[in-house]
């Protein structure tokens, strides 16, 4: 490589270094205790942070590495991109960060046979810890290219418990709670279930729809019609515009295809999965013993945070309801539960629909109904026949509703349903841990 382009590569690296530090500078909410920050970092294996855009990822990369000497590469960076050489970023890396320790890999999905690089570095013996945003292409490529050799995080926006830890609201104990904390806390959830935990919009409210709305417009034009190559624009837009605004509803994709004058059932079911890949909209299948029966019945989507709903969706008032179903589901995500593996959806064979279906092995952990409003006796008698009758079929006896603001157990059958309010289910999220 010539010295102009050495020193191209080394200008970048060295500005690179100056964002890191800037970004090291500031204070940020703590998401992973400091045992579990150990047992990562003490690892020899690849580490892997996925995660929507904007979500944390790299910020969390950087409170693991606060108190270490690392190197940093950022590739959502064009001029990276555009002169990467390894030889080249290597001598630079060694002669910018003196004896480092750890390399931080920024958004390396943008990076064409990253995983090749990154296999070398692991076999050179570099402790490396990357971050993406692209869940299903580096699962496939590490899976494929570095089987054994990583461990992973995914790393969405802020939980409900961390959002209440950053603004220092404690939910107090049976003992200590009043009408006016319960009313406080109360409408802090209401707050999050319409605006989301993505951190911009925690630490500044007021730029939500603005700032959303381009955030979601730039993950559909970087992170899926570039990188796919699309020409079909205006489907994507128009299905991503139609499942974002029918979140929570089931669909089918012949259905979308006849709504949306889409050419082929493949072409809808392809830009579905564009849509999965980046943790925009994901999808939820309905549960059976059997496979075929299952990828034939209707699928459900849901948006990786609600923030994203009140920006984009063409609602013209809140569903608190559909809004309320959202943020469980991905409250289940972080509690590592995977669509299609461990979460489902379940309807009985008289179709009584349960929202949640969680699965450990073999066997059918729990059922989750959840309802905002059950203040209706019609309203509470089909959410307590669903669960009932979905426990008989299913031989799962943990029963779940999820509520706004009620608390009880209910009786039916000899089956203990247990009434909770979100606002206490959502604190039981613990600090992020492999």
């Amino acid at each position: 490589m010539s010295n102009t382009m050495n020193i191209m590569i080394k200008n970048i690296i060295n500005q690179q270094k100056e964002e890191r530090d800037i970004l090291l500078s500031r204070q940020y909410i703590h998401r992973m205790d400091e045992a579990s920050i150990a047992g990562y970092l003490n690892t020899g294996l690849i580490k892997l942070i996925t995660g929507p855009r904007r979500a944390g990822k790299s910020v969390l990369a950087l409170q693991l590495l606060k108190a270490k000497n690392f190197a940093y590469l950022n590739f959502d960076d064009d001029l990276l991109l555009k002169y990467f050489d390894e030889d080249s970023v290597i001598q630079t890396l060694n002669e910018v960060y003196s004896s480092y320790n750890y390399i931080l890999l920024d958004e390396i999905q943008n990076l064409p046979n990253w995983e090749l690089w990154v296999n070398k570095l692991y076999r050179r013996g570099v402790n490396v810890i990357i971050t993406g945003s692209n869940a299903k292409l580096l699962s496939h490529e590490m899976a494929t290219r570095l089987t054994g050799r990583f461990v992973q995080i995914a790393v969405f926006p802020f939980s409900f418990a961390e959002v209440m830890r950053f603004h220092e609201i404690l939910i107090p104990p049976p003992t200590e709670q009043t009408p006016i904390k319960t009313g406080n806390i109360l409408n802090q959830l209401k707050l999050y279930m319409l605006n989301g935990g993505f951190p911009e919009t925690v630490l500044n409210p007021d730029i939500l729809k603005n700032y959303l709305a381009s955030l979601f417009d730039s993950i559909l034009l970087k992170d899926i019609l570039k990188r796919f190559r699309i020409r079909q624009t205006q489907q994507l837009y128009d299905l991503s515009n139609y499942l974002l605004s029918n979140y929570t509803n089931p669909y089918t994709s012949n259905q979308l295809k006849t709504d949306l004058n889409f050419n082929s059932v493949s072409t809808v079911q392809k830009f579905i999965g564009y849509l999965e890949e980046p943790y925009l909209l994901l999808n939820l299948t309905s549960y059976a013993t059997k496979v075929k029966i299952q990828q034939k019945s209707p699928r459900k989507t849901y948006v990786i945070d609600n923030g994203f709903i009140k920006a984009r969706s063409f609602q013209l008032s809140p569903n608190y309801g559909r809004l309320l179903e959202n943020l469980v589901f991905v409250e289940l995500l972080r509690r590592n539960y995977q669509p299609e593996l461990s979460l489902f959806y379940y309807r009985s064979h008289n179709n009584k629909e349960v929202d949640f279906l969680l699965r450990n092995g073999h066997t059918i952990e729990q059922l989750i109904q959840v309802c905002y409003d059950i203040s209706g006796s019609k309203t509470l008698k089909r959410e307590i026949d669903a669960l009932a009758e979905s426990s008989a079929e299913l031989a799962c006896s943990n029963l779940l509703l999820i509520t706004w603001d009620k608390e009880e157990v209910i009786v039916k059958n000899d089956l203990k349903i247990h009434l909770i309010p979100a606002y206490k289910w959502l604190q039981e999220t613990p600090s992020l841990k492999l």
